[in-house]
């Protein structure tokens, strides 16, 4: 299937300081355009072999492939009755894409029948291997790589890589346990999969995790033990890490969701725990308790409330946590203290209620770690969901911590992942089809400017 775009169109112009701290302020203008739209939940953005921009659609089940040029997109993967998304707002679907040595691999959620309850259908995720057909510039003879990954309606992450190793890397979320509709599930961020479940290809305790894969789904032989068993998972403890890309020397960073405040960008060392749901960001017992409602007795019948939990519901202060912590080299300015007014009678939301929209955090969904943007050192792009910008984060020389953080192409748009063209000139940014964000006055909207597009900023006027 093709379809063609009349023109790139919506062209304005953004000029932007790029300074490191304490040096004088050079300007970089970028050219802002619309490159594609109608795309339905453009989720993982990736520059493929071809010379196009390949993307997944998350609620679409598709992949397309975008022509930096004009626009024109083209169906390269149809997933339609292989994939699943469940409508309304759900993570699951067409998530991860990474290209290694002529493959593509892909991640997606699908439905399987359970032995036991054969009549009912129960959510899974796997990665798949795709061969890529040069002439017709698509996917084809899949070969599964992992089966029966846990999958849900909530974060899911769903961030593919393929490491300077030649080794898979993927991120799991929390599922959302122990929150909102989810607040009865008890969260296994920590929970660490037994030699028993690694036998049975059980993956159940996955979640918040990290996962390196040989290319076939095998476990290297040099992952971490966790807990005496070497399986997949490398690094746990994680909640929404949506976010992920190594730098050229190979270290790996990692962008993750906070619950209400301390959002995370972490470096992935193999082994690692980083704390969720005991700790968010740093252990400093800011903002954060842990609140158990899972082991509450009678969870089902309490009211669920983010910010106060019943007597029933078991709490713990992030002190009181006394596991080994990989702390993030940066909460992105999201950690607030205690006194911090979660439902401010003053704030944009209170006449909506729409609270989440204006806590702290600004959902951080990718990170890419660029090193040649014209204008630009090496650097990190954080896309953003609620707050409607792209944050370029500048590291420090030994790319331990972040010296300065700027928020660019503010819009009312829903920022997903961005790709950056060989040459240096372009950034292309993918957005959300629906949701809510903050509008450049801090208000609450659903009405977004490009919802399901490719913006492309372009250095020069």
């Amino acid at each position: 299937m093709r379809t063609v775009l009349a023109a790139v169109a919506a062209v304005s112009t953004l000029t932007l300081g790029v300074a490191a701290p304490g040096a004088a302020a050079p300007r970089t203008t970028f050219t802002r355009t619309v490159l594609a739209t109608g795309l339905a939940d453009p989720y993982e953005i990736v520059w493929g072999p071809d010379s196009q921009l390949w993307v997944t659609e998350k609620s679409g089940l598709k992949v397309t492939r975008v022509d930096p040029a004009t626009g024109t997109k083209t169906t390269a993967l149809d997933l339609a009755g292989t994939a699943y998304h469940q409508a309304g707002g759900s993570q699951d679907g067409l998530l991860g894409l990474a290209f290694g040595s002529g493959y593509a691999y892909l991640s997606y959620s699908y439905l399987t029948k359970t032995p036991a309850a054969v009549t009912g259908e129960t959510l899974r995720l796997k990665i798949v291997r795709y061969t890529v057909d040069a002439a017709t510039h698509t996917l084809i003879s899949p070969a599964d790589v992992l089966t029966g990954l846990p999958s849900g309606t909530d974060h899911q992450s769903g961030r593919l890589r393929v490491g300077p190793d030649r080794k898979l890397y993927y991120t799991i979320g929390d599922q959302g346990a122990n929150q909102f509709a989810n607040a009865c599930d008890p969260n296994w961020a920590q929970r660490l999969p037994t030699l028993a479940e690694v036998r049975a290809g059980d993956w159940s305790s996955y979640v918040g995790k990290t996962l390196r894969l040989n290319p076939d789904g095998s476990i290297p032989a040099d992952n971490p033990r966790l807990g005496g068993v070497r399986s997949h998972v490398i690094t746990y403890g994680h909640r929404n890490p949506q976010g992920m890309d190594f730098t050229g020397d190979g270290r790996l960073y990692e962008a993750e969701q906070g619950p209400k405040t301390d959002d995370e960008i972490n470096i992935v060392h193999r082994g690692s725990n980083y704390g969720w749901p005991y700790v968010a960001g740093k252990r400093d017992d800011s903002a954060y308790v842990y609140s158990n409602w899972s082991a509450a007795p009678g969870c089902k019948t309490l009211a669920y409330d983010e910010l106060v939990a019943p007597a029933a519901v078991p709490t713990q202060q992030e002190s009181a946590w006394t596991g080994t912590l990989d702390a993030p080299i940066s909460t992105l300015g999201t950690t607030v203290g205690n006194d911090y007014d979660f439902r401010d009678p003053a704030s944009k939301c209170a006449p909506s209620e729409d609270w989440f929209i204006c806590n702290p955090t600004i959902a951080p969904s990718s990170l890419t770690y660029y090193r040649g943007v014209r204008g630009w050192g090496s650097a990190l792009l954080v896309t953003s969901l609620k707050d409607g910008a792209v944050h370029r984060l500048v590291l420090s020389v030994d790319g331990r911590s972040v010296v300065k953080q700027e928020r660019l192409w503010v819009s009312r748009n829903r920022y997903r992942d961005t790709a950056l063209s060989p040459d240096g000139t372009t950034v292309y940014v993918a957005t959300d089809s629906t949701g809510m964000v903050r509008g450049p006055d801090g208000t609450p909207t659903d009405v977004l400017t490009d919802p399901g597009a490719i913006l492309a900023f372009r250095v020069g006027a």
